[in-house]
Formats: C-alpha cells, sequence, structure tokens
C-alpha cells in the first residue's frame, strides 16, 4: 500500500492556518501530515477541520508558550504515540515525536536552530550527538524508521543556493555536514537525493533580501528512511508552490 507522508515546518500553525493551509491540504492526497515549529498549544488551535477531512492530531508541543513544538496529524491509527527522546532539555522544547504503525516507526523532528548564537549553537552540536545515538538504539527495537522534519542543515553543495558565501553559517557548517554525511552513511537513505540525483529544489527561504522569488534557497527538510526501506521509496519531492511558511512542504511516497 503506498503511504504518502506530508513534513512541514509551518513556522507557526496558526499563522499557517490563516494562510490557506487547511484549505491547501484539502486538496491533496496525503495519509500523513508532519508538522514542525507549531508555536502553539493543543488549546491554541482548532484541529476540527483536519479532524473532518480524516486526520487525528498527536501533539508534543514545548513548555514554552508560541515556540517550537511537533505534530502529527494522521488518517491511518498508529498502534502508539511517544512524545519526546527521554532527554530533558530537548523534550522541554517539543522536539521529536514518534508514531509506530506496524513494523514501521516514524519519527516527526524539529533540530534546533544554531543562528542565534554560540550557545544555541552548541546545543544544536549536544542534540546531534544525542539524537543519532538515541536513534541507533531505537534500531534495535524498531529497525523500519522514517525520520522526517526539519534538520535545521544543508548538506551538499547542491543543497543550497550559494555554497561558498554560506560556508561559515549555521545549517552549513563543515562539522554540521560531517554530521550528515555520518547519518547517512550509518544506514540511512536521503529520499529525495536517492530519487532525484541531480535535482536542485530548496524547501527552505529568508524572508529578506526576496530570497524566495529568486529561488535564493536551502534544502533542510529531509526524509530519511533506514535502507532497509529504501526499495520501497515510489517519490520524493519539495513542494514550493506552498507559501504557508518560510519553508515549503516535503514529500514522500512509498510502498509500506
Amino acid at each position: 500500500m503506498a503511504i504518502r507522508i506530508l513534513s512541514y515546518n509551518v513556522n507557526g500553525i496558526r499563522s499557517a492556518a490563516s494562510k490557506g493551509l487547511v484549505e491547501w491540504i484539502e486538496q491533496g492526497n496525503y495519509d500523513i501530515l508532519c508538522f514542525q515549529e507549531m508555536k502553539a498549544m493543543p488549546d491554541q488551535f482548532n484541529t476540527s477541520e483536519l479532524e473532518r477531512l480524516g486526520y487525528r492530531p498527536f501533539w508534543h508541543s514545548a513548555k514554552k508558550k508560541g515556540y517550537s513544538g511537533v505534530a502529527t496529524f494522521t488518517k491511518r491509527e498508529p498502534d502508539c504515540a511517544i512524545t519526546g527522546c527521554g532527554i530533558a532539555p530537548y523534550d522541554s522544547e517539543g522536539r521529536i515525536l514518534r508514531t509506530d504503525f506496524g513494523d514501521w516507526t516514524l519519527l516527526n523532528c524539529y533540530f534546533p536552530s544554531g543562528t542565534t548564537g554560540d550557545l544555541r549553537q552548541a546545543f544544536k552540536m549536544e542534540f546531534l550527538d544525542d539524537f543519532y545515538n538515541w536513534v541507533q538504539e531505537l534500531r534495535r527495537e524498531r529497525p523500519k524508521l522514517i525520520v522526517v522534519g526539519d534538520y535545521n542543515i544543508a548538506h551538499h553543495n547542491i543543497d543550497i543556493h550559494d555554497p561558498v558565501g554560506n560556508k561559515k553559517s549555521s545549517g552549513f557548517l563543515p562539522e554540521e555536514r560531517a554530521w550528515m554525511t555520518r547519518w547517512f552513511e550509518s544506514g540511512f537513505t536521503d529520499a529525495f537525493r536517492f530519487l532525484n540525483p541531480d535535482a536542485v529544489s530548496y524547501s527552505w527561504w529568508s524572508f529578506r533580501a526576496g530570497s524566495r522569488a529568486r529561488n535564493k534557497g536551502w534544502r533542510i527538510d529531509y526524509q530519511s528512511v533506514t535502507d532497509n526501506l529504501r526499495d520501497r521509496l515510489r517519490y520524493a519531492a519539495q513542494l514550493p508552490d506552498a507559501v504557508h511558511s518560510d519553508h515549503c512542504p516535503v514529500l514522500v511516497e512509498m510502498d509500506l
């Protein structure tokens, strides 16, 4: 059965909804929606319209109101939904939401950004190491994983509009890119790049200087699948015509 999973950093679910997000989703045919940067608690957003479309909501909000958070809306009933990874600094920011479906597991993730200074960059690097180790341990229990979300890292030169000018920018630092290489060498496949090896396609554009209109973007939203699911991949793409956020949705279709 083909499953279509949409991942989208909405940069505030209430803001995105005011720009027609729900109506846009209604025009598509998505089985699971993974939202990041919700910036809302469950009681601050009316999910009735999405529920009317057949989606059941699962939330992992940050403790701080108006900040971070992820939510998964699914038409397919999960066997379980688990918030967080058991590491308090990350769980308090609402960064990881796990849902299990039969023999495969979906992780909806919002990796930290390091753009606000050295402290947050250090926090980001700690998260990357801790997340890597946590996922490797999870794979012992759940060997079929799909890890979608905003990774806040552009991996290769092809994934960013100006690799030379951004070589010292958070999100394209050598140590971040090395982590991505380590991640994909550990038994994960970059779904989009596997299916589209030479495509130049971005998922985030700065609000500044008309970056989106000029397509000066970064590909920082990913769908990683364990290598044992790689042959199940059917389609993966960015959907840049959706303009509810500074990101665009990314879609993966798999035979599951």
